[in-house]
């Protein structure tokens, strides 16, 4: 990559970063501005400073609209800094792949502003998409597996040609926890055979937690402005609060998964990841609407909402906002210490606080919600695989399971596929032990859990930590969850939007705002107010691990 962007002079380069970090620092939706010099972290790798640090879809496009900016510009800052600092420096491993049709496609978005003005606010903003994200270019679609390494969607996903055509540049496919972290129980997040283990830009030592660990880090790492990530439970939100983001996992069905790598269709949904709530309702409308080949989406309202009229600052005023206290909470004393300051907050900024606010039956579904996605992974998968992977040697689950045995050396170094395994003996949609299993999550998740208590409550949105601080990566036993608040939104089906709150020991823990089905708009507006009463989020320095004493 160069070192440069190619349409300026490094003297223009060098002012042009001093300017960017003026225009950061005053503006309302940056929180930094450049680096004065190069810094290092604690016993951690020199960062260089980057002319766009922490900066907005807003501060991109006004440098646009000045001339002081280009897409191709912007492409190419972003670009130079995934080199020095994704496979070199902190060697992130956050990026699976960069775009090589990036720049073109950004030159074109150029001459098309220059010829007609933008599409709107993405037009020329390089995003980021988690590599289970079918792109029809010359990028991979694996999930992070060699199994469909070389396989070429034919489509692009119904959400990339969304944001294609609402003028954003795809510079790049983020790594994941491999097959979206439903391989085996005992997985490391953020480690594929594809991208190798991705790494916690505010720990290198930290789990970026997963699946859309590669988005999360690279976003929080100031890789692109925004990145998409996916869910089935958890794999937005976990890894947005581990990496100090803004996560949305939204209702099912606002947003179409064909062209996704599936989980399961009973949970699963794409959604934004960026630094600020603002951005991420920007790329939410982007990313919402109708598709006739998802039939999820058909519930959704007609009219994609214009989710930024959502942001007041003022928006917590006469909320009412209920803590599930007894049972989201207790598995990390600092964790509850963050997020109970983080209600006080709520407090003081005019909400009404019901104390506790428990939704019932958590815990009563786990074993029905792993028989749903077992069941529907196998049937899901095959069926991806038919449409999005013609080219690729992999045809059904049976077949892949058989590539990793093959590959053990390459694919299974750490963990295996018992999940896999579990799927691939199931039977068929129709099966009574699979309809059972729906019925108790939806019964229990939905109708007599979350729906009951927001409804009986009569509550704007239900309050939780997101999760623990970031655990040690460790590839021999796995991952190290405490707890956290993503089931209960994930099996109902049920939105769920997570913003910074704080730092332990300098690793980010995130609140959660979870709300009923279509209500993005609302907890959009809870949590930007939140987010604008705190202005917590402080970017990486990636320090090699934590400092725990003064």
């Amino acid at each position: 990559m160069p070192l440069v962007p190619a349409d300026i002079s490094r003297r223009e380069f060098l002012e042009l970063g001093a300017a960017a970090g003026l225009a950061c620092a005053t503006s309302a939706g940056c929180r930094t501005g450049v680096p004065a010099a190069t810094t290092r972290g604690l016993a951690g790798p020199a960062i260089p400073p980057f002319a766009l640090q922490e900066a907005t879809i807003a501060d991109l496009q006004a440098g646009m609209q000045s001339g002081k900016y280009t897409a191709r510009g912007l492409c190419e800052y972003y670009l130079t800094r995934i080199d020095e600092l994704d496979g070199r420096g902190p060697a992130l491993h956050s990026i699976i792949e960069t775009n090589p049709e990036a720049l073109t496609t950004a030159e074109q978005l150029d001459s098309e502003r220059r010829a007609k003005g933008p599409r709107g606010p993405l037009h020329g903003i390089p995003v980021l998409v988690k590599d289970n994200i079918a792109t029809a270019d010359r990028m991979a679609t694996t999930a992070g597996s060699l199994a469909l390494l070389g396989a070429k969607p034919p489509a692009d996903a119904v959400i990339v040609g969304r944001l294609r055509a609402a003028g954003a540049v795809i510079i790049g496919k983020a790594n994941l926890s491999e097959w979206a972290n439903f391989r085996s129980s005992n997985s490391s997040s953020g480690w594929s055979a594809r991208g190798g283990q991705c790494k916690n830009p505010y720990a290198l030592d930290r789990s970026p937690c997963g699946s859309s660990s590669g988005t999360a880090a690279a976003i929080a790492a100031n890789f692109g402005a925004v990145g998409v990530g996916t869910e089935t439970d958890g794999s937005i939100v976990c890894p947005a609060a581990a990496c100090s983001l803004v996560g949305i996992k939204p209702t099912l069905g606002l947003v179409s998964r064909t062209g996704i790598v599936p989980i399961a269709h009973s949970q699963d949904t794409a959604g934004p990841m960026a630094r600020t709530v603002r951005d991420a309702a920007l790329l939410l409308g982007a990313l919402a609407g109708a598709d006739a080949r998802d039939a999820a989406t058909s519930a959704a309202p007609t009219a994609v909402p214009d989710y930024t009229r959502s942001l007041d600052p003022k928006g917590l005023d006469g909320a009412r906002i209920g803590i599930a206290r007894t049972k989201l909470f207790g598995y990390h004393a600092a964790t509850d210490a963050v997020i109970n300051r983080a209600i006080d907050v709520l407090r003081r900024a005019g909400a009404v606080i019901v104390d506790p606010a428990d939704i019932s039956h958590l815990g009563e579904y786990d074993d029905a919600e792993l028989t749903v996605l077992l069941y529907e992974f196998k049937a899901d998968l095959n069926r991806y695989l038919a449409e999005f992977a013609p080219g690729a040697p992999v045809k059904t689950l049976q077949d892949v399971i058989a590539f990793n045995e093959r590959n053990k050396e390459r694919e299974m170094p750490y963990f295996g596929q018992e999940l896999f395994v579990k799927a691939q003996d199931k039977g068929p949609l129709s099966d009574q032990a699979y309809r059972d299993a729906l019925d108790k999550c939806r019964k229990l998740g939905r109708d007599e859990g979350l729906h009951a208590t927001l409804d009986q409550q009569k509550l704007d949105a239900i309050v939780a930590p997101t999760g623990n601080p970031a655990w040690p990566i460790d590839l021999v036993n796995g991952d190290h969850f405490l707890g956290g608040s993503s089931t209960p939104a994930a099996v109902a089906g049920f939105p769920h939007v997570t913003v910074p709150a704080g730092y332990v020991f300098g690793l980010p823990v995130g609140l959660s705002f979870i709300g009923a089905p279509w209500s993005e708009g609302t907890l959009v507006k809870l949590a930007y107010a939140y987010e604008q009463a705190t202005t917590l989020r402080q970017p990486p320095k990636f320090p090699a691990t934590v400092r725990v004493s003064s």
